[in-house]
């Protein structure tokens, strides 16, 4: 049985095995009354993580995350990745009776759906992009002919953040339709959503909920292509920092009162009980704040900066939203220092990545500077190694960008694996020297 919302969970288990569920692990470790947290599947860094253990339970594996549950006698899980929630994780963990940290499959729409979350939107008169659905190449290239412009094609289901193109001309826009409906994302391509392209700087906001009401984290900023001066392919992202000062106190205010409670409402008229976080990725276009998207778990490297400015009670904050007793819960409090993620890579990424290279570090995980892994894992004789595109994330803390950014650099220079691809440039908008 749950603890009482204003407690902390004693023991907790994070699902994933990303720089996101590293930077959970750890930041979860940290709250006062969390005796043990487990990762799994976790990754090549998740040993180096004090009071934190590994199980080698894969992310999509429900019968045996249930089993792990019930042998750790589990108070709280804090589900990652979008795949498992849209694909009913949080369902079963809750009929087994956990608390769980993240929507069901009906909430995870949000973000498993374009179609889905774009109508709701609508629905909820939440300012967005106009769109056309279109569920057959034939309907999407109509669309096209008739409206002549380019348009943002996105995949309507999970791609891993690669099935968006920000088309720059006709030609681009047919020849991603074309891609999509070829089956370059499988399932998730069967059907499309065609997007207005609207301007304006990105930043992302990030909401805790409990599907009543919610707590805002401080915004972020994250990078997504891989070239300096903001060019290249788009990744999963290269950086970010917090709190993006593109929104202050009033305008984050403004988007709870637009965008997140508008959201929740229309997702209570659904019926949906939605329990975790909804992260609003929002353009801030000359009409006002408009979604690009939502999604249904933290962002992936904006977590990893957030989590060191999070109080102690991130813990049990997190339980109540999990419990739906956000009312119960302890303040959260929010350092108001600025954090800078620069992510490092392997060679090639976004593309054909090498993997299999040893990764030596000598930085410690410290109250200003940490290192979470993301593409990484242990061999047999417990040597760490690159095992994905993006390798590590590097986050450090300072009174100002400045600061931040220069300790974060900093501590990248103690970390070396062969390829080592990074941005020196993230956080360009903040920094100033």
């Amino acid at each position: 049985m749950a603890p009482a919302a204003s407690q902390s969970p004693a023991r907790i288990l994070v699902v994933g095995g990303g720089g996101r569920e590293n930077s959970l692990g750890w930041a979860l470790g940290r709250c006062p009354g969390v005796e043990h947290v487990w990762i799994a599947p976790g990754n090549g860094g998740t040993a180096d993580l004090v009071g934190v253990g590994q199980l080698a339970i894969a992310e999509g594996d429900q019968a045996a995350l249930v089993q792990a549950c019930q042998q750790h006698q589990i108070e709280l899980v804090v589900v990652g990745p979008e795949a498992p929630l849209a694909s009913g994780l949080a369902d079963a963990l809750r009929s087994a009776g956990f608390a769980v940290f993240g929507p069901g499959a009906d909430g995870a729409q949000l973000e498993a759906s374009k179609q889905w979350a774009k109508a709701l939107m609508l629905e909820a008169g939440v300012p967005t992009a106009g769109y056309w659905a279109a569920n057959s190449r034939e309907e999407a290239l109509a669309v096209v002919d008739r409206e002549q412009q380019a348009f943002v094609v996105k995949a309507d289901g999970l791609a891993a953040g690669k099935g968006v193109t920000v088309a720059e001309n006709i030609e681009e826009t047919m020849a991603a339709i074309e891609e999509i409906f070829a089956g370059r994302f499988g399932e998730a391509g069967a059907s499309l959503v065609l997007e207005e392209r609207l301007s304006g700087p990105e930043v992302s906001v990030f909401a805790l909920t409990d599907g009543s009401g919610m707590v805002l984290l401080p915004p972020a900023q994250d990078h997504k292509r891989i070239g300096e001066g903001d060019t290249g392919p788009n990744t999963g992202g290269m950086g970010a920092y917090a709190p993006a000062p593109l929104l202050d106190g009033a305008g984050l205010e403004n988007v709870r009162t637009l965008v997140l409670e508008p959201i929740l409402a229309a997702l209570q008229g659904r019926g949906i009980d939605y329990r975790g976080v909804i992260y609003a990725g929002l353009m801030l276009t000359a009409q006002g704040p408009k979604v690009i998207e939502f999604n249904c778990r933290f962002g992936d490297p904006e977590c990893e900066t957030l989590m060191p400015l999070m109080g102690p009670e991130l813990a049990p904050v997190l339980l109540a939203c999990a419990s739906g007793n956000l009312e119960g819960a302890p303040k959260l409090s929010v350092s108001p220092r600025c954090s800078a993620c620069v992510i490092a890579a392997a060679q090639g990424y976004p593309g054909e990545i090498r993997s299999g290279d040893p990764i030596s570090s000598g930085l410690q995980n410290q109250n200003d500077l940490q290192l979470f892994h993301a593409g990484s894992q242990r061999n047999a004789s417990g040597q760490c190694h690159t095992s994905g595109g993006r390798v590590l994330a590097v986050v450090a803390q300072a009174e100002d960008f400045d600061g931040a950014f220069e300790r974060a650099y900093a501590g990248l220079k103690q970390v070396h694996f062969e390829g080592i691809t990074f941005r020196r440039d993230i956080g360009h908008q903040v920094r100033h020297r």
